[in-house]
């Protein structure tokens, strides 16, 4: 499993339920490593999106503790357990964790790949992705060249686990 997120310097990655910032090649990324594949996210991601819908072209596995929740188009699982017996499904397809805060901290252990669009800004937030640069069971593997959008300068790298 594989996980993609847009952090800032103080990793960062949203604030009142929105990310932080709007990088049209970032969005292109991620739009183009994910179509064809599975996302994995939860409710508030999910209910993020436009019209709260899931992603076109990608298998939408959410999940969420609320037993009666559904969503149109969208596969809903309960606990790790199910998410873990669900992707058993998906073994021909790669799988992309995209959020938010919380799933992101239940599945990193299950993750050996990181893609982050590291912004070299600083934005408000409320909630945060866990510092790969600090943890000794991940490595950057690359760190792309630097990039600029109106005057927000980012890098996409990409973190492996040890």
């Amino acid at each position: 499993m594989k996980l993609i997120v847009a952090v800032d310097r103080n990793w960062a990655i949203g604030n009142e339920g929105k990310l932080l910032a709007s990088i049209p090649e970032d969005m292109k990324f991620f739009r183009t490593t994910t179509t064809g594949n599975v996302v994995v996210m939860g409710r508030k991601t999910l209910e993020s999106f436009p019209g709260k819908r899931p992603l076109k072209n990608r298998v939408n596995i959410v999940l969420t503790r609320d037993e009666g929740y559904t969503a149109d188009g969208a596969v809903i699982v309960h606990d790790i357990e199910e998410l873990l017996a669900k992707l058993e499904d998906y073994s021909d397809k790669e799988i992309y964790v995209i959020g938010g805060g919380t799933i992101y901290n239940q599945l990193l252990k299950y993750c050996d790949t990181a893609l982050v669009t590291y912004i070299d800004d600083e934005f408000k937030a409320d909630t945060y992705f866990p510092n790969l640069d600090k943890d000794e069971s991940w490595k950057m593997a690359d760190s792309g060249e630097r990039k600029e959008h109106e005057g927000t300068v980012y890098y996409f790298r990409r973190y492996d686990k040890m």
